[in-house]
């Protein structure tokens, strides 16, 4: 991988990570077509850092505000008993409370990402596979945006929520589903507005995403630069590009869905499954590339 591809790639990160159009099937997608084959889910997680990264320092004071009533509800502020410092108790705390929920909402997206790692890395990454989630997964944001109520705001999360809401950001250990596509599209069925939905899949997503960049990093730090895998570099480097890119994108994408609905992605996604099938056709693209059908 060149240092003009990671850049590419940092900008196509940074522009799909937030959209619910899947980032992880653009780099697989867009990183054959221009020549670095399928750069791999590790390049993929740790390229993601950068995108939280820009979730943390948009989300700042939100993020501070949970943690920091999280953590006086535990240590008993609001009284000794387990509600109380749960967030449940006589002092309802949302704010405790939600620390909760993205506690619970990781769960799944953790454990099948462990049960699921070599078909995460391997068969899932089939780009019928992805086609197939692209276009599915777009018709139902489509259902989801068209029948839900779109009344209730996050201070009404509820603990069966945010387990329907985990398993929903779980599907997108599937390429093609999007982690921010499937959250907001469970979000919507459930009744929450299109903003509540959005903001919610961001904050979720910090603990799971951060995560498993992390992990992928200390994973294959020895494997950086070998044959057929990006270089430390060029990753480090489409890591910072795709954060900045993305910073933007949070910004314009927060402003978009408080005004207009989601059709547009359902329609590109359809659109770019209807390409990608074209292109596997037609030899421009490889279903699996060679080394990934383990």
């Amino acid at each position: 991988m060149t240092w003009w591809e990671a850049v590419v790639l940092g900008v196509v990160q940074g522009l799909t990570e937030f959209l619910p159009i899947s980032s992880s099937a653009h780099l697989r997608v867009v990183g054959e077509l221009i020549g670095t084959a399928d750069p791999g889910a590790a390049f993929t997680a740790i390229t993601q850092i950068g995108t939280e990264t820009a979730v943390l320092v948009y989300f700042r004071k939100d993020i501070a505000r949970i943690v920091a009533a999280w953590w006086r509800a535990l240590r008993g502020a609001h009284g000794p008993t387990w509600r109380d410092r749960t967030g449940w108790g006589s002092v309802a705390d949302p704010d405790a409370r939600m620390a909760w929920f993205i506690a619970i909402g990781t769960l799944p997206i953790v454990v099948l990402g462990v049960l699921l790692q070599d078909s995460i890395e391997h068969a899932f990454r089939n780009l019928f596979v992805v086609a197939a989630m692209l276009a599915v997964f777009g018709v139902l944001l489509g259902v989801a945006d068209r029948l839900g109520r779109r009344e209730r705001t996050l201070d009404r999360l509820t603990v069966r929520d945010a387990v329907l809401l985990g398993l929903a950001q779980a599907l997108a250990l599937v390429p093609g589903v999007s982690r921010s596509g499937g959250t907001i599209t469970a979000g919507l069925l459930l009744g929450y507005t299109r903003e509540a939905a959005a903001r919610y899949s961001f904050l979720l997503a910090i603990p799971a995403v951060m995560g498993s960049g992390v992990y992928q990093l200390v994973r294959y730090a020895d494997e950086f630069g070998q044959a057929g895998t990006p270089g430390i570099g060029v990753t480090v480097l489409a890591t910072l590009v795709a954060g900045l890119v993305g910073f933007g994108v949070i910004v314009a994408f927060l402003a978009i869905v408080t005004r207009w609905s989601f059709m547009p992605f359902v329609v590109y996604r359809l659109v770019l499954a209807v390409v990608v099938v074209v292109l596997l056709a037609v030899g421009a693209l490889t279903a699996l590339p060679p080394g990934s059908a383990g």
